[in-house]
């Protein structure tokens, strides 16, 4: 009896932790987001795939506190890492950091400026002070396209006969209604505490720097660094994919990213994509901003409209660097 009860017992404290994810060696999964560990107290959030959550989040936790590096694309996605945060610790968040002012990253800041530090560039603060964020391009384009594209969607679904495709058209179908609803309650929130240069935390023991470096993806950009595990959180000044330049300054970026190298780091945990390790894809983005740079420059020369010069710029050549 006492054996069977020992096993009972040891069974139902494997799925606990299971459950929990605290005797998982992989990553992650609770809720709307996936956490892969980078580091001891050092965390890589991305989307489940049941919501849209927007950018991916880097978390720090200490014994007393988790910190969030973006507060993602609505209050429903913030609401939801706070609670899919338990999966790994059950440490309030007491810290936020706006790596920069875009929708995905910042929009959820209202959730936490209560009862947190929110922490972000002087100009991330300027522009989260007024609603204009919700006028710009960058964000209505997160927005209008939506109906249409689940137009498109549903059309699919009807004629798809693969099972798994078409639960996933119906799992992005949702999500994007649900964005739809979700984002009408966003109320633009700057963060509450600011800087222009630099800025350190000491939390947990863990030295925390951040950075603002010049402007790049947008004018707002700060990096995240933690020099004893040699780690940088970069937002989207430097992706593992394209970065979106809508807002950009792409002559600055190729400098401000020259400046971001000279940093002692080997780990990027970048805004979109996935982790990467060393600096040479920063140096093949750096190749691609200066090309793109040279060729639309010689095409404008030449008289080609925007459109048109768009069409011919070649940059196939870093296909291999970014899929």
């Amino acid at each position: 009896m006492r054996l069977t009860m020992a096993v009972l017992l040891g069974s139902v404290l494997t799925v606990s932790l299971l459950v929990t994810g605290r005797a998982q060696t992989g990553p992650v999964v609770s809720g709307a987001h996936r956490f892969e560990k980078v580091a001891d107290g050092v965390y890589y959030a991305t989307a489940s795939g049941t919501m849209n959550v927007g950018a991916n989040s880097p978390i720090l936790v200490n014994e007393r506190e988790a910190i969030v590096i973006d507060s993602e694309i609505t209050p429903a996605a913030a609401r939801a890492i706070v609670d899919d945060l338990k999966a790994i610790t059950d440490k309030p968040v007491r810290y936020v950091i706006d790596t920069h002012y875009h929708y995905d990253h910042a929009f959820g800041n209202q959730v936490f400026d209560a009862n947190a530090q929110v922490i972000g560039h002087d100009n991330t603060r300027k522009r989260l002070s007024t609603d204009e964020s919700m006028r710009q391009y960058t964000f209505l384009n997160s927005v209008n396209p939506v109906p249409e594209r689940v137009d498109a969607l549903k059309k699919r679904i009807a004629t798809e006969t693969d099972a798994a495709q078409k639960a996933a058209f119906e799992r992005q179908v949702a999500n994007s209604l649900a964005y739809l609803e979700q984002v009408k309650e966003v109320r633009v929130t700057p963060p509450n505490v600011s800087f222009d240069k630099t800025m350190t935390l000491v939390r947990g023991g863990r030295e925390i720097r951040l950075l603002y470096l010049g402007r790049g993806h947008t004018d707002t950009d700060v990096v995240v660094y933690l020099p004893k595990e040699r780690i940088v959180a970069t937002g989207d000044l430097m992706e593992s994919v394209i970065s979106y330049a809508g807002d950009s300054y792409p002559e600055e970026w190729i400098a401000t990213l020259e400046r971001l190298k000279e940093l002692d780091f080997d780990t990027v945990m970048p805004g979109h994509g996935v982790v990467f390790h060393g600096k040479d894809k920063i140096t093949a983005f750096q190749k691609y901003l200066r090309d793109a740079i040279n060729q639309v420059t010689a095409l404008r020369k030449q008289g080609l409209s925007a459109d048109d010069a768009a069409a011919r710029v070649d940059v196939t050549a870093y296909r291999n660097e970014f899929e």
